[in-house]
């Protein structure tokens, strides 16, 4: 019971934060973009040749997962994770009857659910940005039935992506109170990461499986075994040193 009350109050902590509307605004922007463009064009999902869905599906990703996804992640993580920096909170969270490891797990899951409430939004602006243009367009439903199973797949793959992100940014987060050094060393990794994205180690970094997910690279690795050992690890490290670490804040 500790730790969901433990969650509660720390999710509470997010509402109206930085963080929440960062998921609210990023998890809709590409795909207002689309449904903006549609309706300029006076098109819809309809003009794909077969697949529709998927190929929606798998475009507005192929937009999100490269740069936004793990920006969004990095700044999500960081913004979380610090608020008790900023409002100078760790000692009196510390001094509340609660064990270390309930509050790292739950500052962690907090983390989590806000990741996964990106993903909702975003999905829910994917399907919305198919269905309006062709009900304004076309005056009815599209040719094909929203492939459920598909969707929650391809999900599930890119959420396995962008774990080990999460897992270095809220291990950084941890250990230093300037906000800006977690976006920086997260921001330098992203970008490394793509710029080298074709070099034959590319999988030593974890900031590159978002963007390897959906750019047809040719790759002797599962992305996802890498990337959920990436997270086991980080995690336990992060948990050891967020335990030893004598300043906590």
């Amino acid at each position: 019971m500790n730790f969901i009350h433990s969650l509660q109050s720390e999710w509470l902590k997010t509402k109206r934060s930085a963080a929440s509307w960062l998921c609210i605004i990023g998890g809709f922007f590409i795909p207002f973009i689309y449904l903006i463009a549609f309706l300029k064009n006076q098109t819809n999902i309809n003009k794909y040749p077969n697949n529709i869905w998927e190929t929606h599906f798998n475009e507005l990703w192929h937009n999100m997962a490269i740069f936004l996804l793990p920006m969004g992640v990095i700044l999500a993580s960081s913004l979380i994770t610090q608020m008790e920096f900023k409002n100078n909170t760790w000692k009196q969270l510390h001094a509340s009857p609660q064990s270390y490891p309930t509050i790292f797990l739950s500052k962690y899951s907090v983390i989590f659910l806000m990741t996964v409430k990106f993903f909702l939004f975003f999905n829910i602006g994917l399907i919305l940005s198919g269905l309006i243009p062709c009900l304004i367009v076309d005056g009815a439903l599209p040719k094909e039935m929203i492939p459920i199973m598909a969707f929650l797949k391809g999900n599930v793959k890119l959420f396995i992506a962008c774990m080990p992100i999460l897992a270095i940014q809220y291990l950084i987060s941890l250990m230093f109170k300037n906000f800006l050094v977690p976006v920086g060393i997260g921001l330098v990794g992203l970008i490394g990461s793509m710029i080298g994205l074709s070099w034959n180690y590319i999988f030593l970094s974890p900031y590159s499986y978002c963007a390897m997910q959906v750019v047809p690279i040719k790759r002797d690795f599962n992305l996802h075994v890498y990337g959920l050992v990436y997270f086991a690890i980080i995690s336990v490290i992060s948990y050891i040193l967020y335990i030893r670490k004598k300043e906590k804040g």
